[in-house]
Formats: C-alpha cells, sequence, structure tokens
C-alpha cells in the first residue's frame, strides 16, 4: 500500500477526487442556482419567442384578410364602374334615339308643310294661269256688245249675291 501511496498517479486521483467533493459540496447550489437561472432564461426567451411568432401569424393572417378584403372591394369599385359606365351608354342610345326619332317626325312634318305649301303655289299658279286664260279667251270671242249685257247682269246680281253672304 505504500507503493500505492508512491504513485503520483494516485495522488493527483486522490486530488481530483477530493477537490471534486469539495467543488461538489460547496459549488453545488451556486452551480445549480446559475444553470436554473440559465434554463429560466431560456425558458422567457422561448415562451418571448412563441408569443411573438403567435403574434406575428395573427399580424399575417390579418393581413391576408385585409388583402382579400381590399381585392374584393377593387372587384365590387370595377364592377360597379362597369355596370355605371353601361348605363351612361344605354342612356345615351336612349337618348340619340329618341333625338333622331323628334328629328325624323320635325323633317317628315316640314317635307310636309313644304310639299303642301307648294301644291299651295302650284295651285295658285294653275288658278292664275286659268284665270288669265279664261280673261284671254273671253276677251278673244267676246265683243263690246256682248261684254256690256254681261257687265250689267254683274251689276244687278251684287246686291243679291251680298245679301246672300250677308
Amino acid at each position: 500500500m505504500t507503493q500505492l501511496f508512491a504513485d503520483t498517479g494516485v495522488w493527483v486521483l486522490l486530488s481530483f477526487v477530493i477537490f471534486s467533493v469539495f467543488a461538489f459540496r460547496f459549488g453545488k447550489d451556486k452551480f445549480l442556482a446559475k444553470l436554473d437561472g440559465r434554463i429560466a432564461e431560456i425558458r422567457t426567451e422561448i415562451h418571448t419567442a412563441e408569443t411573438l411568432r403567435a403574434e406575428a401569424q395573427e399580424l399575417l393572417a390579418q393581413y391576408k384578410d385585409k388583402q382579400r378584403d381590399a381585392a374584393q372591394e377593387a372587384k365590387n369599385i370595377v364592377a360597379a364602374a362597369q355596370n355605371a359606365a353601361n348605363e351612361i351608354n344605354m342612356k345615351a342610345q336612349a337618348d340619340l334615339d329618341e333625338m333622331m326619332a323628334r328629328k325624323e317626325v320635325q323633317l317628315a312634318e316640314r317635307l310636309k308643310r313644304m310639299e303642301e305649301a307648294a301644291k299651295a303655289e302650284i295651285q295658285a299658279y294653275a288658278a292664275e294661269l286659268a284665270v288669265k286664260a279664261t280673261a284671254e279667251i273671253i276677251a278673244s270671242h267676246l265683243d263690246a256688245a256682248t261684254n256690256s249685257l254681261l257687265i250689267d247682269a254683274t251689276i244687278k246680281s251684287v246686291p243679291e249675291n251680298l245679301s246672300k253672304a250677308a
């Protein structure tokens, strides 16, 4: 056994064991407290990271919802604008059709009035020609004696015609 104590390896081992026991006995509480503190810090960091991750996912979901709502609202605005444009186009077409119909009626009435005026003018001209032709025919075939008889007869019939007219 003396040989055992003479060996340096045994003394190193024995010193190490004694140091380990003292270190374990006196440093165990500090070491465990430090480990517990570090574990608590890690747990706090993990909890904070999980909380931040959950908040980020919630924000992402909210932004996705907002994006989806904005896209739907944009589609609705485009559809409403298209409907309004279609309504305006239809109203403009209806107004144009109505205006064209009015113009056609006005032109038809104007043409009718022009036609009636032309007919009246032609009739007046024809009547004037007929009167002139009749006057010329009568003047060429009527002698002075017959003319004076016609004038006398006409003068005598004027009072009768006036009383009939009144």
